[in-house]
């Protein structure tokens, strides 16, 4: 879930990964209005959880994400999620890729997917946006802000979304969850600093319990850009939304200021005055400004969160390799970013102390 500088094309798909398809090619015409074949498939290099497709046809290219094959933990890779919430925030033009159709029988790939359009647009991997120009920049970062900011404004429950989570005690439960998820995946083996988060955590939980649709995964490479314009078009991967507090989302989305500079969307060795970055600072002033908030307390605590919360999910992925079933090549090289992650956020933890 944590981009490490993956590459964007596609590559024959892996033999772990390989499927019927000519029962594919049925399913479409069954299913997919306007499908016409032949069909060639090939599998996105980049990803960490659900295996992602690329279908291509003379006239059309469409994205097929589906479960990956093997023991899966009980609520992780719910595609059918994906595809509702893409579903409807379509529905207020919210920038997604529109959904075709969702397959719920396993016997035609072997696991349950859907199939959405392929949008053409530009994936930025790096969070320095290096092929953009100094004086563009700032619109880039300008128009991610504005996403997120507008995806906290929608009103979920006036699109059909308002079962799509548990209101209330969001960070009580993500804590639960994951502290859960990591203590019963035992293949990903054990971790110091994520035992003492698990203890910390649930004791300093701030007060207030906002909520809104929360993404989960909001980062510059699960955006597509327009080819021209500093404009979000499209954001992927909805595995992780659900209703959420907003300031879980966005400081995570804020990680790009904090993240370790192995990580490609990491802009903490970046001169971001060079660069003509807004700063961390500013960047929030901006986000707050779009939700009507003064400021924002606490904002240590929702760091650590959400690091505990991503080395949980490179946990999943240590625990999915020793499987044999984990959806990257690049599986084994994010996983082991898991103690540097654990490792920074009880740094901070400790510096709240002092």
């Amino acid at each position: 879930m944590i981009s490490m500088e993956e590459p964007t094309g596609t590559v024959p798909v892996r033999p772990m990964h390989r499927f019927d398809e000519s029962k594919l090619t049925a399913w479409l015409q069954a299913n997919v209005a306007g499908y016409q074949g032949p069909l060639k498939v090939t599998q996105f290099e980049g990803g960490q959880s659900n295996p992602t497709y690329r279908l291509e046809t003379p006239s059309s290219a469409y994205v097929l994400r589906r479960k990956p094959m093997g023991m899966l933990l009980p609520g992780a890779h719910a595609v059918d999620r994906e595809a509702r919430v893409q579903r409807a925030l379509t529905t207020v033009g919210f920038p997604v890729p529109r959904v075709h159709a969702l397959c719920t029988d396993d016997g035609v790939i072997g696991s349950w997917f859907y199939v959405m359009d392929c949008v053409q647009g530009r994936i930025f991997w790096d969070a320095t946006l290096p092929s953009i120009g100094r004086e563009e920049r700032p619109r880039y970062f300008d128009a991610m802000n504005a996403t997120i900011a507008q995806l906290h404004r929608v009103n979920y429950a006036s699109i059909g979304l308002g079962d799509y989570g548990r209101p209330g005690n969001f960070f009580a439960r993500q804590i639960q969850r994951w502290s859960q998820q990591y203590v019963s995946d035992v293949d990903g083996g054990r971790n110091l600093h994520m035992e003492r988060l698990i203890e910390w955590l649930p004791a300093h939980i701030p007060p207030g319990d906002d909520i809104s649709l929360v993404h989960g995964d909001f980062r510059v490479d699960n955006m597509i850009f327009h080819p021209r314009e500093p404009r979000v078009i499209a954001v992927l991967d909805w595995e992780l939304s659900t209703l959420g507090h907003p300031l879980a989302d966005f400081a995570y989305h804020l990680l790009m200021y904090r993240m370790p500079t192995a990580f490609a969307a990491s802009l903490v060795a970046a001169n971001l005055a060079v660069l003509n970055v807004p700063a961390e600072e500013e960047y929030i002033a901006a986000y707050c400004r779009r939700t009507a908030r003064q400021s924002i307390d606490r904002m240590d605590f929702y760091i650590v969160f959400n690091l505990f919360r991503l080395a949980a999910i490179l946990h999943g992925i240590r625990g999915r390799i020793a499987r044999g079933n984990a959806a990257s090549a690049n599986a084994e090289r994010t996983a082991a970013a898991l103690p540097e992650l654990t490792e920074l956020a009880w740094r901070i933890v400790e510096a709240t102390r002092r």
